[in-house]
């Protein structure tokens, strides 16, 4: 029962602090990322005691999504395309993914993402109405030269993946 706290509500609280800090400050912070990581190995340490662990081969999977993930994600930032929180967010949140999942995680966050952009850069060519006007978290996100809280997207594609990963199937044993 506490494996599947830790992946039904544990997590994804996570992934959605996540994803408001991004979209009120415009970054992701590393004590945020740091948790994931760390609940990863306490989730894996539970499933274990519960007697439902995953075997080396399978966590080393989850081991290289995650690997897989950071790469992207410092190739994705070195060239401008997104901010380091969202590189290192990718990267966390690949890791629970898994490999199997990582393909769909990644196609899906993309589609999402683009959709994000799109909707922030029809934002931009708008008039703000005065009360939104004062709003700073809105103003940032209306400004031409900010970037787009792109972690808004991974969250959305990590919390509609999460139930069809192996961690979801092995944790409630659906």
């Amino acid at each position: 029962m506490t494996a599947e706290i830790l992946l039904v509500a544990v997590f994804p609280a996570l992934l959605v602090a996540a994803a408001v800090w991004d979209l009120f400050s415009f970054t992701i912070p590393n004590l945020l990322v740091a948790a994931m990581l760390t609940l990863f190995a306490v989730f894996l340490g539970v499933m274990a005691l519960d007697g439902v662990g995953m075997g080396w081969s399978d966590a080393g999977l989850h081991l290289l999504s995650g690997v897989v993930g950071l790469a992207a994600g410092m190739a994705l930032f070195a060239k401008g395309w997104v901010g380091g929180g969202d590189a290192k967010l990718f990267a966390a949140t690949a890791l629970w993914m898994g490999w199997n999942m990582l393909f769909e995680y990644t196609l899906l966050a993309s589609i999402l993402g683009g959709g994000l952009t799109l909707a922030v850069l029809a934002l931009r060519r708008m008039p703000l109405p005065a009360f939104f006007a004062r709003q700073e978290w809105i103003l940032r996100l209306a400004d031409k030269e900010a970037g787009v809280p792109y972690g808004i997207a991974l969250v959305a594609a990590a919390l509609i993946v999460l139930p069809r990963t192996e961690l979801f199937r092995l944790a409630v044993g659906g």
